[in-house]
């Protein structure tokens, strides 16, 4: 699904008008339909329901005073507060206006209440409508509008916003000044940028996607790079297993992996390599470690290595890889490797010389800063997946200005590094060598706690080995790992989430995507 900017929503509203003829109002009727729609789908019939809509005077206020009619016809006691002078009003806007002053629907525009009145009515309506301010905001909400919208969150009652709560920008998800606190978000066509990406998806509530009649043709010419995983396309990737399979039909995973007192970030990595499905694993990692990873993980074949005084692998290890690597599908590498000297070296010799899919992770990531001429000698895939600080190291950028601009950031460096980006966090960012990037929509706070990465990084390498394409490997284990978490703490709650949990629940979550194939 395409997620769009306020201008490439602009663009393809103009475009919907002069090439295929849509009406504006028209488009306008649909979206108040879809408000109406998903108010009676959330709170049931609204027939004797108390509904106040608050509306500017732009077409976002159009929608909610052709929302307005909609609800009044069913019967619902609506009340209207326009925050301007009807005089305001233009265009599509002024035409539902129109509509509502001839039916009789109660409205008061700006200077026939005062904000004591709009308190009690706010304070005692089943549902609010936010039809104040649409996508286009861009300057930080002050005054009137601002003190409007601390009585709309201080009423404590259901509110549902028309396209995106008023007060957050559409395209960053910052709150502009103030935001309302939307209970849910009737988006009309495309999701758009805010809805997606925090803080804004704190306020946009429960997200709905509706239908206005806009043709795909027109949505499609705009050439919107960003998308949102869905389940229904999920579903399609999940790999098959035909019965005459053996373990060799389904691959195999080399790890480089752990160090003294991080053998659990290798065990974790290879566990979900074949969580996923992934038919064989070997994970190589330092000769004093492997005794006891080898005991922890009885599925999962260990080669143990030369190593460093420290206890990690050491740069005598590297022919020995090098040729453990020459038979697999893919190489994972990087969980629990430590940023000793030595061990970087002969990280960047791996990721240098390897001939096969890399999956990067942790250590692996930090051993590539300042050394990013690594990345443009392979010939081979690589796939990076870096939090937000290893992503900071490697662009040479503080964590906030990445958490300032997660999409793109990772874009311009898959871009310009013809790497795969996994940006991990809150709806994690998937950005592609091509230019195309991704968001996913699953995964919960829950996940926050070690080892979560490991398994990502376990999860995707698993599908590759399997002979997926490494676009749809890294979309789906994307996707499958925080549906994974999602089930772990709808099963025993966020707060005490431990990465097993998670693990646990990785074939659970490929179940779910198969069984509603």
């Amino acid at each position: 699904m395409f997620v769009a900017t306020s201008q490439e929503m602009q663009n393809i509203d103009r475009r919907a008008g002069e090439e295929f003829g849509i009406p504006t109002l028209l488009l306008m009727e649909n979206a108040a339909l879809g408000v109406f729609h998903i108010l009676e789908e959330m709170y049931g019939p609204v027939k004797g329901e108390k509904i106040t809509i608050v509306c500017g005077k732009g077409n976002n206020g159009g929608d909610g005073l052709a929302a307005a009619r909609l609800l009044h016809n069913r019967g619902a006691r609506v009340q209207v507060y326009l925050l301007s002078e009807q005089a305001a009003l233009k265009g599509d806007a002024a035409v539902n206006l129109d509509i509502v002053l001839k039916m009789g629907i109660e409205l008061y525009s700006r200077g026939m209440y005062d904000m004591q009145a709009l308190r009690i009515a706010l304070n005692h309506s089943h549902v609010i409508i936010d039809a104040i301010l649409g996508t286009g905001l861009s300057s930080p909400v002050t005054g009137e509008y601002g003190e409007v919208i601390g009585l709309i969150n201080d009423s404590r009652r259901p509110v549902v916003a028309v396209d995106i709560p008023t007060g957050i920008n559409s395209d960053t998800g910052e709150v502009m000044g103030r935001a309302v606190q939307a209970t849910a978000t009737v988006s009309f066509a495309l999701p758009k940028r805010g809805h997606l990406l925090y803080p804004g998806c704190e306020f946009a509530g429960r997200l709905h996607v509706v239908d206005i009649s806009i043709p795909r043709a027109a949505i499609e010419r705009e050439s919107i790079y960003l998308h949102l995983l869905t389940e229904e396309a999920m579903r399609e990737l999940i790999p098959l297993r035909p019965a005459e399979s053996h373990k060799g039909s389904f691959g195999h995973v080399l790890v480089i992996a752990g160090s003294i007192g991080k053998g659990g970030a290798a065990a974790m990595t290879s566990l979900s390599c074949l969580r996923t499905g992934a038919g064989l694993v070997t994970l190589a990692i330092p000769e004093s470690v492997q005794p006891i990873v080898a005991e922890k993980v009885t599925e999962v074949m260990t080669s143990p290595l030369a190593e460093t005084a420290e206890k990690t692998i050491a740069l005598a290890a590297l022919e020995e890889i090098l040729e453990l690597s020459k038979d697999k599908e893919v190489v994972a590498i990087g969980p629990g490797l430590t940023t000793h000297k030595e061990t970087a070296e002969i990280t960047r010799r791996l990721i240098k010389e390897i001939e096969a899919p890399i999956v990067m992770d942790a250590d692996a990531i930090n051993a590539l800063a300042g050394h990013l001429d690594v990345l443009r000698d392979r010939r081979f895939p690589t796939i990076l997946t870096p939090h937000p600080g290893e992503m900071g190291r490697l662009s040479g950028k503080g964590t906030a200005d990445v958490q300032r601009d997660r999409i793109g950031m990772a874009r311009a460096f898959a871009m310009a590094h013809g790497a795969y980006i996994v940006l991990k966090g809150a709806h994690t960012v998937i950005a592609e060598p091509s230019g195309g990037v991704h968001l996913s929509p699953t995964g919960n706070p829950g996940m926050a706690t070690a080892g979560t990465g490991d398994a990502l990084t376990g999860i995707i390498a698993g599908l590759i080995a399997q002979g997926m394409g490494l676009s749809a490997a890294v979309r789906l284990g994307v996707y499958l790992h925080g549906l994974a978490g999602d089930m772990a703490a709808k099963d025993i709650g966020m707060v005490g989430m431990i990465a097993g949990d998670l693990i646990a629940r990785i074939p659970a979550a490929i179940r779910h995507l198969s069984d509603n194939r």
